[in-house]
């Protein structure tokens, strides 16, 4: 008989087991940041440069990336402070703690599927706000980017819809702001602005 054939990418980091795990077991450093599907880790590559004091989590549905992000941070000797783990955020987020433990989190040019039966698999919603602002420290950020207008106006409306946020933007009481303060970015951005098109720019805190 025929043994099944090892599924891609078996092998990918996951979180430990459990349904309440320590951030800080997962990564070093003086604070704690979190990439919601760093896709091909470009900008967790150069977060990691940008901000060598930070502990980076990223937490990519796909298994693929996950696995070769996670082995490029780990061959470049990052693995004791930067992780990707194949995990689903909207699932993983509900396991970390303590409450209050993440400085920053980062969702960057998320939710790719245009058509009206693919609004269920949006990354944004009421759950994934509530996760985020109970592991957010007081003050601590949540930094959107898209080159879509659309989606820009979606996501803004739906974090200041949620009493845990504020705007952090340029001016006082806006969201929006004109640059990446971060000393990173992702493949997409890079090629927005190569294009000389828009990317729109949030960023929250917790209140």
């Amino acid at each position: 008989m025929n043994e099944r054939a090892p599924r891609p990418y078996a092998d990918a980091p996951t979180l430990p087991e459990g349904d309440a795990i320590e951030v800080r077991s997962l990564v070093q450093g003086d604070w704690i940041e979190i990439e919601i599907g760093p896709g091909r880790g470009i900008f967790i590559h150069e977060r990691a440069t940008s901000a060598p004091e930070a502990g980076l989590i990223g937490l990519e549905i796909r298994r693929k990336w996950a696995a070769i992000v996670d082995g490029r941070l780990a061959a470049k000797g990052l693995a004791p402070r930067a992780r990707v783990f194949a995990e689903d955020a909207l699932h993983a987020l509900s396991r970390l703690r303590p409450d209050g433990s993440v400085k920053r989190v980062f969702l960057l040019f998320p939710d790719p599927w245009w058509k009206k039966r693919h609004t269920k698999r949006l990354v944004m919603g009421d759950v994934f706000l509530e996760q985020i602002a109970r592991l957010l420290e007081p003050g601590g950020e949540l930094f959107i980017e898209t080159d879509v207008e659309e989606r820009a106006s979606q996501y803004e409306a739906q974090v200041l819809g949620c009493d845990a946020f504020a705007p952090s933007g340029d001016a006082p009481g806006f969201a929006r702001m004109l640059e990446n303060p971060y000393g990173a970015r992702t493949n997409r951005e890079k090629r927005a602005i190569t294009d000389g098109l828009p990317v729109h720019r949030m960023r929250f805190s917790r209140r």
